[in-house]
């Protein structure tokens, strides 16, 4: 298998980091959506990242989507999802709640980095901001009740994501520095960033 994309992106290490988690060999193509258009453009005309070639030549694109594919190919012990309805339900909010922290972070680097300066609009950003500040306080609320244990076999694709959203966000939006306010996801992304697979693919 390939996957197409820069460790950068949140999606993109996500994706990576349950690879190597789940077990599976791939050949990671560091390709950007912005400064490798058209070669992408040569695996993915729609040029989205992550994009992850099978084995068979199929081209799949979205992390989620992705995701849900490779746990298809390995032992049901092995996957990063829990099977206990309860233990999913749980792992799928705290997924998507870390999912909606990577994309308002990413919206406000976009505003900043893409968006003419004099063309931004205050009242989106703050309202964004927000959105970014009421994701990441919901995980603390939930990583203080039930903690994550950051070990290759207990994490979760839950796990991976928060911690890659957090790392995401304080390396590109460093003026929202969260870490004082919300300590359980701090000590919580610390140790998950300290294991091996996290150390292999560096947010770079």
């Amino acid at each position: 298998m390939q996957l197409i994309g820069m460790l950068d992106s949140p999606y993109v290490r996500r994706t990576a980091i349950c690879l190597k988690l789940l077990g599976l060999p791939y050949e990671h193509h560091a390709l950007s959506v912005f400064r490798t258009f058209d070669a992408f453009a040569e695996i993915n005309p729609v040029v989205k990242a992550p994009t992850l070639v099978t084995d068979d030549g199929t081209v799949l694109m979205d992390s989620t989507l992705i995701l849900q594919y490779l746990e298809t190919l390995v032992d049901p012990a092995q996957r990063l999802v829990p099977s206990d309805p309860a233990e999913r339900l749980r792992a799928l909010r705290l997924t998507g709640l870390a999912l909606a922290a990577c994309e308002k972070s990413v919206q406000l680097v976009y505003e900043r980095e893409l968006r003419p300066s004099e063309k931004r609009h205050a009242p989106w950003t703050d309202r964004v901001r927000k959105q970014v500040h009421a994701a990441f306080h919901a995980l603390e609320v939930e990583l203080a009740q039930v903690p994550i244990v950051a070990t290759p076999d207990q994490i979760g694709e839950h796990g991976v994501a928060i911690a890659v959203a957090w790392q995401f966000h304080h390396l590109l939006v460093p003026e929202l520095d969260f870490t004082d306010e919300f300590p359980e996801i701090a000590s919580f992304c610390a140790q998950a960033e300290a294991l091996p697979a996290f150390l292999e693919t560096p947010p770079t």
